[in-house]
């Protein structure tokens, strides 16, 4: 090997080091678990009402191409079911319980209190009744 090589090569490996390092830090499972005794939350005293505040605006059927704002297809928060069946993807990214807060969404606009988030996963971890 070259010597002038050796420095490329030890800073490509340095900068995949630091790029893989990083990856999965921001987002991940919350560990929030139903209380004992189930949860006073339900889909009509918070589900919706946090959906409609934080999610709809980009994660909604009624919503296509640019107005998505890069929200994925089939990742859509404007019904129960379309909550129950992303829960683990939702607590990841915007949930928050003993294990971490995660903060990453939404991307813009207003975003939830860490105690909003703290219900958000409970009332997930309790299967977003």
């Amino acid at each position: 090997m070259s010597k002038h090589f050796r420095p490329l090569l030890a800073a490509l490996c340095g900068a995949t080091v630091l790029m893989l390092a990083g990856c999965g830090e921001d987002t991940g499972p919350t560990g929030a678990t139903c209380p004992t005794g189930g949860t006073q939350l339900s889909y009509e005293n918070f589900g919706k009402p946090f959906a409609d505040q934080y999610c709809t605006r980009c994660h909604s059927t009624t919503l296509s191409g640019a107005a998505r704002q890069d929200a994925p297809a089939g990742h859509d928060y404007n019904t129960a079911s379309g909550i129950r069946a992303d829960a683990k993807n939702i607590d990841a990214w915007a949930g928050s319980g003993p294990d971490r807060t995660n903060t990453e969404m939404p991307e813009n606009g207003t975003k939830p209190t860490d105690d909003e988030r703290k219900k958000l996963s409970e009332w997930l971890a309790c299967g977003a009744p």
